[in-house]
């Protein structure tokens, strides 16, 4: 089954807890803390493997959870790295956050590898925080929190050519004449479902990937047929070669095809609709394929174009030439735009502030990622965590934030599902 798209969601690793530990042996008292660090929590990896044409193992894979790190011990032994989860998916796969809608990662090299959702690290021990003037600290951590994150995967096929048109205009035809590919091919009236690529070799050395890819109907763009699943596969095409019936076998009339397949072209993507385009006229056996190609040629007068048999294999290496040629003169390019992406930065000249402090029902509600994080990584049974955490709230000037809001002392005070006292 082709699989094109599909959502998951990701739960990296939490870190392990830091321990809290003091050396104790038989006649040798006060020998300091020993308290290990947690181990490192298990990223979550997306891995390219060539040998994969379809999402289809992701498909019933809703939730990937990755595991946590090894709580640290006693006696310096600090906590083993959980192994990070490597999902594989083909070649051409984007993912994206759903959350914001920006592209994470476009993989499109075999064994390329991204680390799509961080593992927490681990937390520290008690013997980590010792200082001069706090030789024997009672404190430690519990390991940071996973990374959480809902994604698109989203599959579309890497090909320098892709060969559109309506249904049974013979592009799996052609693509079968030239390259190894065994697309489907019928006597009746019917339309590829799947993408289906080929690698042509010429005679000159030169080669190329090519892809049939599913026909269109009108108001494909709009999601009616087979709809996007025809037009984002073209996306990461550097030439899109139109095929048409230029015999116009079942009533068809060449110009009117080739007119809708632009209009939906053009509706769904202006960087699609710019990409070079080949007109290859095919079934030119055919008793009224001269006469329609002539009408083509003085409608269309700049494009180029060029009359094929597909069933006959007449004129298809002078094709092939053609396509390579302009294949020759035109750079790959990024598929997406540097806006669009996660590693894009947008520099603000005003800093703000990691959290936000609001009033629900009388309770002050504290949301920040800094400050949710640090919450679940101390160990409030321990009073010198206590008072860290309390510091370092201070620090962040949250203390000063919630007196300007007007929060009085003994007010309650939210953080997460957490509701604590308001005090000096």
């Amino acid at each position: 089954m082709f699989i094109d798209e599909t959502t998951i969601k990701l739960i990296a690793g939490k870190g392990g807890d830091g321990c809290t530990s003091f050396r104790r042996e038989k006649c040798r008292p006060m020998m300091g803390p020993d308290g290990g660090n947690g181990g490192k929590g298990a990223d979550i990896i997306f891995e390219v493997d060539k040998g994969l044409k379809t999402l289809i193992d992701l498909r019933y894979q809703k939730i990937v959870k990755a595991e946590k790190g090894e709580n640290g011990k006693g006696s310096d032994r600090n906590g083993k790295n959980a192994t990070d989860v490597i999902i594989k998916v083909p070649e051409g796969t984007t993912l994206i956050d759903l959350d914001t809608n920006l592209v994470i990662v476009d993989l499109i090299k075999d064994k390329e590898q991204f680390v799509v959702a961080h593992g927490g690290r681990g937390g520290r021990g008690n013997k980590a925080f010792a200082t001069h003037e706090n030789p024997a600290p009672k404190i430690s951590e519990k390991g940071e929190p996973g990374e959480e994150r809902i994604i698109k995967c989203e599959l579309k096929v890497l090909a320098d050519v892709g060969l559109v048109g309506m249904p049974s205009v013979g592009k799996s035809t052609l693509l079968a004449l030239i390259s190894s590919s065994k697309p489907k091919i019928a006597a009746y009236h019917f339309t590829t479902l799947n993408p289906n690529l080929g690698v042509v070799k010429l005679k000159d050395h030169r080669s190329f990937v090519m892809a049939d890819l599913p026909g269109l109907i009108e108001n494909a763009s709009e999601g009616a047929g087979l709809g996007h699943k025809f037009l984002k596969h073209a996306m990461r095409t550097r030439v899109i070669a139109h095929v048409i019936d230029m015999g116009a076998f079942e009533g068809r009339n060449p110009i009117n095809d080739y007119e809708i397949i632009r209009k939906e072209i053009e509706n769904y993507s202006e960087k699609l609709a710019k990409k070079k385009e080949i007109i290859i006229a095919n079934k030119m056996d055919l008793p009224n394929a001269l006469e329609n190609l002539k009408k083509f040629k003085k409608k269309y007068p700049n494009l180029p174009i060029i009359g094929i048999s597909a069933l006959n294999n007449e004129n298809v290496n002078e094709a092939l030439f053609m396509i390579a040629d302009v294949l020759d003169e035109i750079k790959n390019e990024p598929l997406y735009d540097e806006e669009v992406t996660e590693d894009h930065v947008f520099y603000k000249f005003k800093k703000e502030k990691p959290y936000t402090i609001t009033n629900d029902n009388g309770v002050w509600v504290i949301k920040g990622k800094e400050i949710e994080k640090l919450f679940m990584m101390t160990r409030f049974e321990e009073d010198e965590s206590v008072m860290r955490f309390a510091r370092k709230l201070r620090g962040m000037g949250v203390e000063d934030e919630l007196e300007k809001a007007g929060a009085k002392r003994g007010d309650e005070v939210q953080i997460l599902d957490y509701v604590f006292v308001f005090k000096d």
